[in-house]
């Protein structure tokens, strides 16, 4: 069999578009949209990670132990913590802890041209599209002829701390997109789960740890020892920002 160079094209096509700036994620805007779950060639379109997010300024990364079941020094950190049973260590156990996030390939209905993205979610959101998917009256929800639209409406409610993500499936089955060709570069372009995370090693988490520890300790000689182990501002501030993202 030879090169399929439609293929080709298309794969080249989407690594342009991502190298322009493009972010291969999708978050949801406040208000109401509508999407379509993009079928996996494995046929699980979810995928589940751990991240930490609160060590110091780092962004979020993939904890190597919860993913990957390789030992690290923060999870060890965290065990000694909880180990050590103070209210001021537990509070940082838990703050430092891996949290669980899911995602999924998703087309955007408006914005086919951008390609597929990934979507990423909390437990709530996880458990009622496992329930839609599992639900026999829609069917494969993802079938790239007859799967289902989904409307996200995602807001604040009043009172609410952070955002919610509410989904309702449309009524009546459709197409992903109206030609085959055009599938053929939907499902092509579906971004890599393995390497849109970047993997920290054991030796990184060490560093990243000791130069939080050494700001924690240079936090502790401008204030007394008891707010050594309490959230900052910044560490708010980042939680906050991934559980909005992420609802």
């Amino acid at each position: 069999m030879g090169i399929d160079l439609a293929k080709m094209k298309a794969k080249r096509e989407a690594l342009e578009n991502r190298g322009n700036g493009q972010s291969v994620f999708w978050r949801p805007e406040d208000g109401e949209q509508t999407i379509r779950i993009v079928p996996t060639p494995d046929g699980d379109p979810f995928r589940e990670y751990w991240f930490h997010y609160n060590l110091g300024k780092n962004p979020g990364f993939l904890s190597p132990k919860k993913n990957f079941g390789v030992d690290d020094p923060l999870n060890d950190f965290i065990r000694q913590l909880y180990k050590d049973g103070s209210d001021d260590s537990i509070k940082m156990a838990k703050d430092l802890s891996a949290r669980q996030r899911f995602f999924t390939p998703v087309l955007v209905r408006g914005e086919e041209e951008k390609g597929v993205r990934l979507w990423g979610f909390g437990k709530t959101a996880y458990r009622e599209l496992l329930n839609l998917v599992l639900n026999p009256e829609y069917g494969d929800i993802t079938d790239v002829n007859e799967g289902t639209d989904l409307t996200i409406n995602y807001g604040k409610p009043p009172g609410a701390q952070f955002p919610q993500t509410t989904i309702t499936p449309r009524r009546k089955s459709s197409k992903l997109v109206k030609s085959d060709e055009e599938i053929g570069k939907h499902l092509d372009q579906i971004p890599d789960f393995d390497t849109v995370f970047e993997r920290k090693t054991p030796e990184q988490v060490q560093t990243m740890l000791d130069e939080f520890l050494l700001n924690e300790d240079d936090a502790e000689d401008v204030s007394n020892e008891s707010t050594k182990y309490s959230s900052n501002s910044n560490q708010n501030a980042v939680d906050k920002a991934f559980a909005e993202l992420l609802a």
